[in-house]
């Protein structure tokens, strides 16, 4: 459903809406400009900070009801102390999701001094909290169904001096990130290559791109025997998907943005343990992430070439999977043991960033679910970032921290190489259990040999098993953010 975002200019005590979200700082006097809306609420606003009702933490949220033709009802939502622009996009995408889960179908949204980033951080961040997926629930009967949050207005003191351009662009964040968490929310049965490819033809349709999908026939004359052997386990026909933004010159080498899109991984022939196997839908979230930046990227006309690659399968046991101890050859021509089938992503990858140098890009970038060690070395809380150019990589994590996915470099030093050599092949898919997160860039390393190029593994952040409080459950959005900041800073 489509998530409309508007501005209001003035006093947000004058804004009709049966919602008005309040961003606060901690430890802070409600300001001035709020005086007609404590008015409103009776002097509650300031009573509830005062007596300490309302401390201003991050996450703390605080109900009012108001008389009069404004907000009928407001809530307080806390920034924290000395509030960094990331803390705009949680504060906001809490106040999206209570303003969900109350049924009520327009809020606004306020918070002191809003300009620039920080408009488009509360539009990203309304958007956010306001998504749900429901598609596949059984609804209530009409008249007792809850109404879904549809339109947000963010409360500015001027619509002048950027305003409108800045929530334009967060209007096409969030887009991108609504395409790329429904995606990623949908079970495997239906989001499989085909529909993935699909939505890239949809994205294609609407913003007038050049896309290209290569099918199985296609890969083959390609020589793709490494994306192919994870292909060859599965009845279902595995798409690679190039989409092509052409914003700058004829001649202007384009960045070029890489997703892994197994939209289901049971590990093959090395099964993976059953317990929260189901969880592995989200091994798309990388493919995700590039259609969800490319279909931003489109909305804001960034002037500067970008092509999408997306490597989609699934990864399944059956009397045809590649097993433990097969050799393939990629199509760069270099040749990999597989010693764990559920090494998977780096196999699909092999072949689609070797692909990428026909581009002559300025740079590459990947995302991928790709190691559970990122997880363990990270947790839930950075992106593992590597690659092997220093530039693109200071790139990165900088377009991470603009775009509230931070990213931590983990070292490729050569010693680690030895950790992927092979007694019958060029290489082998895995390394071990020591430094996975690295071995397996070092692997992909392989493939970027002609090109500037950085690694984003975001197993451990692209969705979350657990409630995130300003989240749900699910997909987190991860790396739609991250690609676009990339994108926008080779522009600026």
């Amino acid at each position: 459903m489509p998530f409309a975002l508007s501005l209001h200019a003035g006093d947000p005590a004058r804004l009709a809406t049966p919602l008005l979200a309040v961003a606060l700082p901690s430890d802070k006097t409600v300001p001035r400009t709020l005086a007609p809306l404590d008015k409103a609420l009776g002097g509650a606003l300031t009573r509830a900070v005062k007596q300490k009702d309302f401390k201003g933490n991050r996450d703390e949220t605080l109900l009012l009801f108001a008389h009069g033709n404004g907000p009928q009802r407001v809530l307080l939502v806390g920034l924290g102390p000395s509030p960094e622009p990331g803390a705009i996009v949680r504060a906001a995408s809490l106040a999206g999701r209570k303003g969900n889960s109350m049924g009520i179908e327009r809020m606004g949204f306020w918070a002191e001094g809003l300009d620039g980033t920080a408009i488009e951080n509360a539009a990203i961040g309304l958007s956010l909290g306001g998504w749900e997926y429901t598609e596949l629930r059984t609804q209530p009967p009409a008249s007792e169904r809850p109404k879904p949050l549809v339109t947000a207005v963010v409360c500015v003191d001027s619509s002048k001096g950027g305003a409108e351009t800045a929530l334009a662009n967060g209007a096409a964040v969030a887009e991108g990130q609504r395409i790329a968490r429904t995606l990623a929310m949908m079970p495997g049965n239906l989001c499989t290559p085909s529909f993935i490819a699909d939505t890239a033809r949809d994205i294609a349709k609407r913003h007038k791109l050049k896309l290209t999908v290569f099918g199985r026939k296609e890969m083959e004359k390609l020589g793709m025997g490494s994306f192919l052997a994870v292909a060859q386990g599965t009845p279902q026909k595995p798409k690679f998907i190039v989409l092509e933004y052409r914003g700058g010159g004829a001649d202007d080498a384009p960045v070029v943005l890489v997703g892994k899109g197994l939209c289901f991984d049971s590990g093959g022939i090395s099964i993976k343990p059953a317990d929260r196997m189901e969880w592995m839908k989200f091994d798309m979230s990388g493919a995700a992430g590039v259609l969800g930046a490319m279909e931003a990227i489109a909305r804001m006309k960034l002037k500067i070439n970008v092509v999408g690659l997306v490597g989609s399968t699934t990864n399944m046991p059956s009397a045809m999977a590649m097993n433990p101890g097969d050799v393939v050859r990629a199509s760069n021509g270099k040749t990999i043991e597989i010693i764990n089938t559920d090494a998977e992503g780096r196999l699909v990858l092999a072949d689609v960033l070797a692909y990428a140098a026909r581009f002559k890009p300025q740079a590459v970038v990947d995302a991928a679910t790709l190691t559970g060690a990122v997880v363990v070395a990270l947790g839930n809380i950075a992106v593992g970032v590597l690659g092997n150019d220093q530039g693109v990589i200071d790139e990165i994590l900088a377009a991470g921290k603009r775009g509230g996915e931070p990213g931590w470099q983990l070292p490729m030093w050569p010693e680690y190489r030895d950790q992927i050599k092979s007694d019958v092949a060029d290489m082998k898919n895995v390394g071990g259990r020591g430094a996975g997160t690295i071995t397996a860039a070092l692997f992909l390393a392989e493939f970027t040999q002609d090109y500037k190029w950085a690694h984003l593994d975001i197993a451990g952040t692209a969705y979350s098993e657990t409630d995130m409080i300003s989240l749900p459950r699910g997909p987190t959005g991860v790396p739609v953010r991250t690609f676009v900041e990339f994108v926008r800073g080779r522009v600026r």
